[in-house]
């Protein structure tokens, strides 16, 4: 059995047992993917792939119980030579982190830029996603860690760090006669369209339940991913808008007032989470120590 046969059994899985899109990932003609294949079936003396004809669309019971074990092999290949990297060249290399849009465009950037000035030499790839996506992608090597609110804290085969606490805020126009109620309360704010983050991203469940917790329901026109999106519809005075509280600029968004909501929702923790068996090299740890003193509570960032 060769590393390379697993990678390929690997790659089409993740590619929807697509053999030419495996083969351009892996940069090799089909005829050698299928080889590959064909050996590593050969080798183990069963089926891996349920078959339609010619085409493979989906694997056996045999073959997700190998899909297991071969990218944990593959795992261990890549820690070995992290290792080796790390004595060779300690200060070069791709460092993959996946994030949500929040954390991409509010809170990394300062770190990135004091993570840029230790290791000039690594180059960083940014993969954002659902929280559901960035858990599968620490799990399966694509990103070196994810950092987010949902999912990360709660999957047994990821070590989770929590990296900071924050809350949130109200958003509106100037003028919006919401802002004439002092203090703010769940109840007034339910008197409003509301525009918020979208189901599993951001702490939106967990703000949900405390609406339903108090028989509330709060009349939400439109949901959104990205923090940007809803300050958008804000702007286009389709409602208020609840945002994370690290994601209003001052500089940018003089436009619209905030107002905190922290007595009044659950705390989030976003935490950074990675396989508890990948190794990490000496500049992933370095970044993960940068956030964690960089980053203080409420998402506020030192510069």
């Amino acid at each position: 059995m060769e590393l390379r046969q697993l990678t390929s059994f690997v790659t089409l899985a993740e590619s929807g047992f697509n053999v030419t899109e495996a083969a351009e990932k892996l940069c090799l003609v089909q005829s050698a993917v299928s080889q590959h294949l064909a050996g590593l079936e050969k080798e183990l003396g069963t089926q891996l792939f349920v078959r339609k004809g010619k085409r493979l669309i989906a694997l056996t019971a045999s073959g997700e119980s190998v899909l297991n074990y071969a990218r944990q092999a593959l795992a261990i290949r890549e820690n070995i030579l992290s290792i080796g990297r790390d004595h060779v060249e300690e200060e070069s290399g791709v460092l993959r982190i996946g994030t949500t849009h929040t954390q991409a465009r509010y809170v990394l950037p300062p770190v990135i830029r004091a993570f840029r000035q230790s290791y000039p030499s690594v180059s960083l790839q940014i993969h954002q996603g659902t929280p559901r996506q960035l858990v599968e992608m620490a799990l399966t090597d694509h990103v070196d860690f994810s950092i987010c609110t949902e999912e990360l804290g709660l999957h047994s085969s990821l070590t989770a760090i929590p990296c900071y606490r924050w809350n949130r805020s109200l958003i509106a126009l100037k003028g919006h006669p919401i802002l004439k109620h002092k203090p703010l309360s769940l109840e007034c704010l339910c008197e409003y369209p509301m525009i918020t983050y979208t189901f599993g991203f951001t702490g939106a469940s967990r703000m949900q339940s405390s609406f339903a917790r108090t028989g509330l329901k709060p009349e939400v026109v439109l949901t959104a991913a990205d923090t940007d999106v809803i300050k958008t519809y804000v702007r286009e005075g389709l409602g208020v808008g609840l945002i994370a509280c690290m994601a209003y600029s001052s500089e940018q968004d003089k436009d619209l007032v905030l107002r905190d909501l922290s007595t009044l929702l659950p705390w989030e923790t976003t935490w950074v989470a990675y396989h508890k068996d990948k190794y990490l090299r000496r500049f992933q740890q370095f970044f993960i120590k940068l956030l964690d003193e960089m980053v203080l509570e409420n998402g506020v960032v030192k510069n």
